[in-house]
This record gives structure tokens, sequence and C-alpha cells, in this order.
């Protein structure tokens, strides 16, 4: 007999006259009769059906062929990616570094494929540089959910705030989703726009897929495993630009070195009296939630920001900044910090264009333009840079201070990493502060 299968609001649909073989993630649905399962199963009971035997009739994707083709000439290792993709049921994961074009791959796939396809992006920005990139590529209109507009077509690009809005209207309409920087869908909140889709194809991108959380195993899930990961040493040199990376040590000032041993010592203590040890990000957020309860563990908390914030905007940096900006006065040089403040403290110093968070999308759009043209030699940001941006190209970093986070020293790194007109080398400086957590941190990202 004839197993039906329908898509309704982020599930599928199961209808059938005789009992059902085993099948993935399916419930009973009491209100109905039938069983169903998450949107995101569809291929997987599609799969499981076929396998049974059992003759589908298949109402869940309302799709046609589009006539898609592209001029892209990929790269070998664009190419390595797209067939392990390929091989992999056309569900998983790519990684590659920052300039490597994962872009190409992706649009690469979408013209083999032939289906309509949602690409979700984390940023307007992000939205912006797709939607521009698609409509050169395929002569097809382009839809967009974000920024203002809700205009659904064959092919869309959505931000990830409008796909979680959006996907339990719109899941028929898409045979293949690409998730730009995917590690974003490990959020709670957003892993629901891949529940919701019943998409069979499925295609991650990011410069650096584990999250220390361990959430990309829900990626893993949702999207499919990583497929395919090649990393900046393997291309540089070839197909980017080769670098070196330079860690230049400052010390405090006797009054910074003074007040960062006070407030780390009120810290430290805490956790002593406490019992408390630091090994995982799960730990500090306990002790997060404890400061909810505690005014001493509030004030360790507290006290731990004060630290943090003297080793990062260390006075001597400023100085070792100075000189190196006075080094690489013909080069074009990207400052990243981890604070605002510090941002605008040195954009006023040095006459730095500055960009932040603050900053609006038409200025942003400004300064970087006049950075690509040559009018600029040099801009400062506090993380928005990170990634989401499509940012001019530079030969220096200086990376002033940042996290422990793999996924943002590689962001960083790769903004300086296309390659040369001149075949020349890119370097990237880590200013870190002697003698602090500092130290650790930067162990630890590297």
């Amino acid at each position: 007999m004839t197993v039906r299968l329908r898509y309704d609001d982020g599930t599928i649909r199961i209808d059938a006259d005789e009992p059902l073989p085993p099948l993935p993630g399916v419930t009973d649905d009491e209100r109905t009769g039938d069983v169903r399962a998450a949107a995101f199963r569809y291929a997987a009971i599609r799969r499981a059906l076929e396998v049974a035997g059992r003759s589908v009739d298949d109402a869940v994707l309302a799709t046609e062929p589009l006539a898609l083709s592209t001029a892209y000439d990929l790269r070998p290792y664009q190419r390595e990616a797209l067939d392990a993709w390929t091989d992999a049921d056309r569900r998983g994961v790519v990684e590659l570094p920052t300039g490597a074009g994962k872009t190409v791959v992706a649009i690469a796939a979408m013209a083999d494929r032939d289906r309509p396809t949602l690409v979700v992006v984390p940023t307007i920005d992000l939205l912006e540089q797709w939607r521009s990139e698609l409509e050169r590529e395929f002569d097809v209109p382009i839809g967009q959910f974000g920024g203002g507009q809700q205009r659904r077509e064959p092919i869309t690009v959505s931000t990830y705030d409008s796909a979680y809005l959006k996907a339990d209207d719109v899941g028929e309409s898409f045979g293949l989703v690409v998730f730009d920087e995917v590690h974003h869908l490990g959020g709670e909140g957003y892993r629901d726009i891949a529940r919701l889709l019943p998409a069979p194809e499925r295609l991650g991108l990011t410069a650096t897929f584990e999250r220390p959380d361990g959430e990309h195993r829900a990626i893993e899930e949702l999207v499919g495993p990583l497929v395919y990961a090649v990393d900046v040493d393997s291309l540089a040199g070839d197909h980017l630009a080769p670098y070196d990376v330079r860690r230049l040590e400052v010390d405090l000032t006797d009054d910074e070195r003074e007040r960062y041993e006070r407030q780390q010592g009120v810290f430290v203590e805490y956790l002593r009296e406490s019992g408390l040890t630091l090994t995982s990000g799960s730990d500090y957020r306990k002790l997060v939630k404890r400061s909810g309860r505690d005014p001493r563990a509030r004030e360790a908390l507290l006290a731990k920001q004060r630290a943090r914030e003297i080793m990062m905007n260390a006075e001597r940096k400023r100085d070792v900044l100075e000189g190196l900006l006075d080094r690489h006065r013909e080069d074009r040089v990207i400052v990243f910090t981890a604070h605002t403040d510090l941002v605008y403290d040195l954009s006023e110093r040095f006459l730095i264009p500055a960009i932040t968070s603050e900053t609006g999308a038409a200025e942003r759009r400004e300064i970087l333009e006049r950075f690509r043209d040559g009018t600029y030699s040099r801009v400062i940001a506090a993380n928005v840079l990170d990634e989401g941006i499509d940012v001019p190209d530079a030969n220096v970093a200086v990376v002033l201070s940042g996290s422990g986070s793999e996924r943002e020293f590689t962001q960083r790194v790769g903004r300086v990493l296309r390659p040369k007109a001149d075949g020349g080398r890119a370097t990237v400086y880590e200013l870190v502060t002697a003698d602090t957590a500092e130290e650790r941190v930067a162990d630890r990202r590297r």
C-alpha cells in the first residue's frame, strides 16, 4: 500500500493504511490518528520507506528545476569539497579558511543540484553580499527575507533571524538549504530553522566548525557531519597569501600591575574559598548563575572583568601599536580589539577610521569602500569585522586583544590572507600582556 507524505507547519505528516516500517524520529499524533516527524527527518524517512519497498506518494516539496549554471572554475580544493559533500548524500559541513571561497563552493552546489534554494546568513551585510553575488551568477529572481524585505523567490537569501520566523511557512518551497557561518546554528533558537525545513539537501559553510560548548554535535544531526576541511597553512602560498604570526609581549605599568593583581586576587580568592575550578565554559556559566544569589560571587566576577580590561587595554599596547603603524605606513592595516571604548580612544589618538557595533551600516560601507580604494590605509574595529562583512584586501593585522576563541582568531587572520598582487606575505601581530591571564588566553586560541 502507498504511504503518503506531506508537509504541515514544520512537520512531516505520514498517512498509511497499513502498519509502517521503523522510521526515524516519528511519533503518534493523537489528534489526527496519523504519525508525524520533525521536518528535517524527511530525507531519512523517505529513504527508509524506499528500503522497505513501500510505495510513496510524496507531496512534501513543491519545486521545479531552475536551469542554473555557473561560470566559476573551481580550485582543486573547492572541487574536493563539493565532491565530498555530494558523496555524503549532499548533507554536511564544509570548513574552509576565511578568503578561501566558501561561497563559490555553495554556488557550484546550487548549479549542480538545480533546485530552489534557501541561503541562510547571520548578518545584513552578508545578506546583501550573497544577494549581489547570486544576481550576478544566476539568471533567476533572487528573493530576500530580512533587511526590510520579505520576498520569496526560487532562490532566496535570509538572515538567521528571518528564517527562524518564516521556516515553517516556506518549507515546501526549497529542496536545498545553505547555512553560511553554520556554527551559528548551534544556538538553541536557531536550530529550529533546520528542524522546520524539510529540504533533503543541506550544506553548511564555516571557517571553524567546532564550538567550544560542543553544540556542533547538534549541527551534525540537523545539517550533516563535517565532510571536508582544509586549514589555512595548507592553502597559504598557493591559494592564500603566505603569512607570519608575530607575538609581541608588553608589560603593565606599575599602576596597572597593582590594580590588576588586586582585582585578579579577589577573583582567585573567591574560587579558592568556594572550592570552584574553571576548566570549561560550563563551569564559568555555573559561576555566573551563582552570582545571581551570592553577592561575593558577583563581586568576584566583576573583579575578573576589571582585571581583564586592565590587561587587554594595557597602555603600552598603545605604544607598540604606534610603532607598528609607523613601520607599516605603506601597508594596509586592520587593528582588532575586544573593547569599543579602546577603538574610539585609538581612533582619536592615531586618526584611524573606527568601526564598531554602533557604526551605522551606511557609514561602515563608506569606510570600507574608502579602505578598498586606498583613501584609507588602515581601520580599527571591535569584533564587528570578525565575520559577516566583506573586508577589503589588507596585508597587516594587529590583534590588540580578543577572546580565547579559535574561531575569532581564525576569522581575524583570514582578513589578511587574500593573495597579494605582488605575491607578498601577510603579517599578523598579536599583542599580549606579560604575566597575566592574557598569556593563557593567547595560548588557547593559538
